[in-house]
């Protein structure tokens, strides 16, 4: 086998060992490799990570392995690195700095580094820091070659020919400095937007309630900010939402809903708002946890022209219109591996450098 074929096949094994931790239950399987060696430890990993980090609950950690179960299958990881096939001619050592907003949010990044032949070095957000180490133990059992080809570091990085790095705007600044004379892909806040035209199902509104509340909302997919004609009517945006009204006893999001309210409150600003949510009239794209940010719209094209000139801002939209690129209501957080963070082909500048 190719050493490509090799580290497709490698992922491929490591999704079918996410496949045992879904949402629907941790449960072992059979055939599964070096199983005895690292199923009770990645169910022990899991406990940590929601044990260190509250926004991690049970069911979102397991969200997020399930989903990458079901994007590293065989075809999948095929597809997406056919047009790569031939490799590359040197590997190179790439930094990546992750996030660690949601679980495994750097995921792509890591897989994209190994599967093009590269060497990782990666610095994990202290909030998210006991998923992936782990996995990284997986693959080099599964895959031999991989040893001495991934480095965790919590100290200043060593030496690197590229740079991975996703932060805030302000950290973006920063990174933008200091890897001044590398080659880079540095990321920034973005978030996603929802265009409403008033003639959804309500069938259509609950599936739109997954891309406000998954994560809390704190996911770059996650939508956080509503466009509606001058006419709409937010009853029905409200009834869709309230499927997610249990959210309301995680008490990390309790508080901040009650803060955010009580800001507004002495603000004076109009809100509405159902006892778990609320919605503000607002341009900005970032709307605080437990709160949706809305903006009227004249026309569809306005919109769209709106919509192209903000598009650094905006990681997704998501409407019924398909037809423009839109993703469908509840999909935000479906990504498939050729969906890439911000628009920029990982695997093409890794094949590039």
């Amino acid at each position: 086998m190719d050493t490509n074929t090799t580290r497709v096949e490698a992922f491929y094994q490591l999704g079918r060992f996410l496949s045992q931790f879904s949402r629907e239950g941790i449960t072992q399987k059979e055939e599964i490799q070096f199983n005895d060696l690292f199923f009770d430890g990645f169910k022990h990993q899991l406990k940590v990570a929601a044990e260190r980090n509250t926004w991690f609950t049970q069911e979102n950690l397991l969200f997020a392995t399930e989903n990458w179960s079901k994007a590293l299958s065989k075809e999948a990881l095929e597809t997406w690195t056919a047009p790569f096939e031939k490799g590359i001619d040197t590997p190179k050592n790439i930094a990546v700095i992750m996030a660690g907003n949601i679980p495994m949010v750097g995921f792509h990044d890591f897989l994209s580094v190994l599967i093009s032949g590269h060497t990782i070095t990666v610095k994990q957000s202290s909030n998210d820091k006991h998923l992936l180490p782990f996995l990284a133990k997986y693959l080099e059992y599964v895959c031999p070659e991989l040893k001495g080809k991934i480095q965790f570091t919590e100290e200043k990085l060593p030496e690197f020919d590229a740079v991975i790095a996703t932060g805030s705007n302000n950290t973006a600044r920063y990174f933008e400095h200091y890897f001044k004379d590398k080659p880079s892909i540095i990321r920034k806040n973005r978030n996603s937007v929802a265009v409403l035209s008033g003639t959804e199902s309500s069938d259509d509104l609950e599936q739109l309630s997954e891309d406000v509340f998954r994560y809390f909302g704190l996911g770059c997919r996650s939508v956080s900010k509503l466009f509606v004609p001058k006419d709409y009517d937010f009853d029905a945006f409200f009834r869709g939402m309230y499927n997610r009204h249990e959210i309301i006893n995680n008490a990390k999001y309790a508080n901040n809903y009650d803060y955010n309210k009580a800001v507004y409150l002495m603000s004076e600003f109009d809100i509405l708002e159902n006892g778990f949510l609320m919605i503000k009239e607002d341009a900005s794209y970032a709307s605080p946890i437990a709160s949706v940010f809305y903006e009227y719209y004249d026309t569809k094209d306005s919109l769209l022209q709106k919509l192209a000139d903000d598009a650094e801002q905006i990681q997704c939209v998501v409407s019924s219109d398909t037809a423009a690129g839109h993703i469908p209501f509840g999909k935000t957080q479906f990504p498939e591996l050729w969906d890439y963070a911000d628009g920029v082909n990982t695997l093409e500048f890794l094949h590039k450098l």
